[in-house]
């Protein structure tokens, strides 16, 4: 049998130049990790201390080991799953191969060869200037060089996160020893044809001994199926009768089936191949109609409206990403709701422990082909790299049934359209060739069974505008960047795969970031830890299109700038699932954050949730009710997005600011199953003037769904000074309200940083009361409890 030892201990890293003495190395990891352990830089996370350690990724460094000689097989070979990323590896001297791709494995033959192992890594700004100068200049959203290479483009920075430019050997590195035959690669396509479960499982092997027979044997389901192996391929296909389907979060159970390939000599196991599969059909419905052309996911049949997240890398430093780190961060957005999760082109493609969280939590993988925010030259080296790394990972991924939608790059097509990159190319090639020509072909080549689109957005072709709302998807940045949330109610896209709004991390996570700083909106660490353009000038505009901006207080910004990314993502996605089945998915921007920082994610960089994110569970619940204008006039949307009818009542009241009920109606109202019904607001219950407001209920307690509907903009409501009573008590804090309290929420993390509060913005009217949960509270105290209490106030 084939023998894999992993090669993790004795290695040592130093400069190649001698400036850094040799330091003890962690494998798989980075320079910056290894340089951080040892004490040589400080941590880039904190204060402006980025800055400092920029120099890292300007050198070139060297990995080594001892590597003793192993016998007892016909072949050894030396195999990294990942080197980041311009590299060449020597053995006793000897040069086994270069590297210049950081999203692919090498393998290398080693047999008989023993002694010191060198990982020599290239500065990646070296290469990538020097690419630059040979195929010349290419327009990007950001001056770094991130195209030149395949690198993990955010490594360079991105308007959220840090230059911190990595090299290493950043995902496991194993001696595998192994005799006759080995496999190679099992290509395995799994459908579902008229009920039946279908796995067919393309198998290449690399052989030692030319002539020796070899068949493999697989199983799924109690099933076994063998064949011979003809040369060094076999097909092997069986057949799993009755086999249960695999859905998506909240529309059915996730069934997985282990599958085995043995490959055999006279009987004898040489090699396995382990997966897990899920049965289960996916198809993109880009049909045109008359609302232009669509963009619907279809899983097994049934139309879905995708309630989706955008993800980066969750850190800068990716070899620190656990299994663990994913199964909590994924666990994240399954319990708000989220049954999409897209992978950001100016990332990686993920681990394995990424993608078996989506398996058993049911999160639909939507996978950028790692193409960012700028034109990719196509001529070689790079396009045979793009190529060769498309393959390995088409082919690595297509086991994981939550995988559903492949996609060409993030916002290139609208670039070449928009941002002036067409004029500046001359005719230069900048990545086309890839989106419409390479990756497409890969895809259908290798895995038929999941739709390609070119890019995202992308209208389905040139004859219309890249980033039509009307056709394929849309990105919603007009929002944010120069205008205000309220924008997002003038158009119905048919996919919004972009769309967000910034806010600060929680306040802990700032105060740990930024140690000894006194906390104002513009101080230096706070605004070091902005990335991006005119960011904190769009959050203060913003904000005062709705409230008063609070000079020099900084605990009111931070606690206004939550309320307004909270309320800006709420317009928009209440909005937008209300004009179901024309638009088909919401895909905020964003879920995670690499790094502590300012930025549009709903988890910050240390994993607290901000309000967002709790507002992200009503936003996406399977039910929504929200008020919406049709027209001239108000209507309640009951948006169902359950399996089966909401039948019930809605309780509308009209009401003063002060708590006075003006007029109160009950309507009856009916969705059918995944659908969205109307209920027009009878004219009587319209409020009018700053001091009204508009409350629907559909259903009381805790399964009851409330929409607030305000007519004015907050800074000319005149809200009572809130009043309210707080009690605590074990694991919760309860709060009674005498007054409107709008928008209470409780900053957990102020009463102790590992403090978590199980909910967010919550608003009540007189007489109600709420009581939020709290963990991590090891000393409760109300008055503490009401110091970190805040709610929305009297103009000021």
């Amino acid at each position: 049998m084939l023998q894999a030892t992993p090669l993790t201990e004795g290695w040592i890293l130093r400069h190649s130049d001698g400036a850094v003495d040799e330091l003890p190395a962690v494998v798989p990891g980075c320079v910056h990790t290894d340089l951080l352990a040892a004490g040589v830089i400080p941590d880039p996370f904190l204060g402006r201390n980025e800055t400092e350690v920029a120099w890292v990724g300007r050198r070139d460094w060297t990995y080594e080991t001892d590597l003793g000689l192993v016998n007892g097989h016909e072949q050894t070979d030396l195999v990294f799953d990942g080197l980041d990323t311009v590299a060449e590896i020597l053995l006793d001297g000897r040069l086994l191969g270069r590297t210049r791709n950081m999203h692919r494995s090498y393998r290398f033959d080693v047999t008989g060869m023993s002694g010191r192992l060198a990982v020599r890594f290239v500065s990646a700004y070296a290469e990538a200037e020097a690419v630059r100068g040979k195929l010349g200049e290419r327009p990007a959203a950001y001056a770094e060089p991130y195209q030149y290479l395949r690198k993990m483009a955010c490594s360079f920075g991105w308007d959220w996160g840090p230059t911190l430019v990595t090299a290493g050997i950043w995902r496991p590195v194993r001696l595998e020893r192994w005799s006759t035959a080995r496999i190679a690669r099992v290509r395995p396509l799994v459908t579902v044809e008229q009920g039946v479960g279908v796995v067919e499982l393309a198998v290449d092997v690399e052989r030692t001994r030319v002539e020796a027979p070899l068949t493999v044997e697989a199983t799924v389901g109690g099933e076994r199926v063998r064949a011979s192996v003809d040369g060094t391929q076999g097909v092997v296909r069986l057949e799993v009768p009755g086999a249960r389907l695999w859905w998506p979060r909240g529309y059915g159970e996730r069934p997985l089936y282990d599958v085995e390939l043995t490959l055999l000599h006279e009987g004898r196991p040489l090699d396995v191949w382990r997966r897990r599969v899920g049965f289960r059909t996916v198809e993109l419905d880009r049909a045109a109609d008359a609302h232009g052309t669509g963009f619907t996911l279809v899983v097994n049949g049934e139309r879905l409206f995708a309630r989706g997240v955008n993800w980066i890398p969750d850190d800068v430093f990716p070899s620190r990403i656990t299994r663990e780190r994913y199964r909590e961060r994924l666990g994240q957005a399954a319990d708000a709701g989220v049954d999409l999760v897209r992978i950001w082109g100016g990332g990686i493609y993920e681990s394995e422990d990424f993608y078996d969280a989506c398996d058993e939590l049911g999160l639909l993988v939507w996978q950028d082909f790692p193409f960012a925010c700028a034109a990719y030259p196509e001529e070689q080296p790079l396009r045979g790299e793009v190529e060769a790394e498309a393959r390995e990972n088409v082919v690595r991924l297509m086991p994981h049934p939550s995988l559903v939608l492949w996609n060409g790059n993030n916002e290139n097509l609208w670039g070449f359209r928009d941002w002036g990159w067409e004029a500046r190319l001359a005719g230069d090639s900048w990545g086309e060739g890839y989106y419409l020509g390479i990756l497409p072909r890969v895809v259908a080549e290798l895995d038929p069974t999941r739709p390609y689109t070119a890019g995202s957005p992308w209208s389905g072709s040139w004859e219309h505008h890249p980033n039509d709302p009307a056709h394929g998807t849309h990105h919603s940045w007009e929002v944010w960047n120069r205008e205000d949330y309220a924008e997002y109610r003038g158009e119905v896209p048919r996919f919004v795969a972009e769309f967000g709004w910034q806010a600060p991390p929680a306040y802990a996570t700032l105060a740990r970031a930024l140690p000894g700083e006194v906390l104002a909106a513009d101080s230096p660490g706070v605004l070091h830890h902005q990335k991006a353009d005119d960011g904190n000038g769009k959050l203060r505009r913003g904000l005062e299109r709705h409230f008063a901006f609070p000079e020099g207080d900084f605990d009111r910004w931070h606690y206004l700038m939550q309320v307004n990314q909270a309320r800006a993502v709420a317009a928009g996605i209440e909005h937008w699932r209300s004009h179901w089945p024309v638009c088909a998915g919401t895909v905020v921007w964003q879920l995670n954050d690499c790094w502590p920082v300012t930025s549009w994610a709903a988890i910050d960089g240390d994993g607290r949730e901000k309000p967002l994110y709790h507002e992200l569970r009503r936003l996406y619940a399977d039910r929504l009710l929200t008020v919406q204008m049709r027209g001239q006039k108000p209507a309640l949307a009951a948006v169902n997005q359950a399996a089966e009818p909401w039948v019930g009542v809605l309780r509308l009241r009209r009401m003063s600011v002060d708590g006075e009920v003006i007029a109160e109606a009950a309507l009856d109202f009916r969705a059918a199953r995944r659908t969205v019904t109307d209920v027009t607001v009878p004219p009587e219950l319209v409020p009018v003037g700053p001091k009204e407001f508009l409350v629907a209920d559909a259903g009381t307690g805790p399964g009851g769904l409330r929409a607030l509907y305000f007519p004015s903009p907050d800074r000319e409501i005149p809200y009572p000074r809130p009043e309210f009573d707080v009690a605590v008590a074990p694991g919760g804090v309860t709060v009674t309200a005498h007054t409107l309290v709008r928008d209470l929420l409780l900053q957990a993390d102020r009463l102790e940083p590992a403090a978590r509060a199980d909910r967010g913005l919550v608003t009540l009217l007189p007489g109600e009361r709420v009581t939020i949960g709290v963990s991590g509270w090891k000393t409760p105290d109300p008055d503490a409890a009401r110091s970190a209490l805040y709610c929305l106030e009297p103009s000021r």
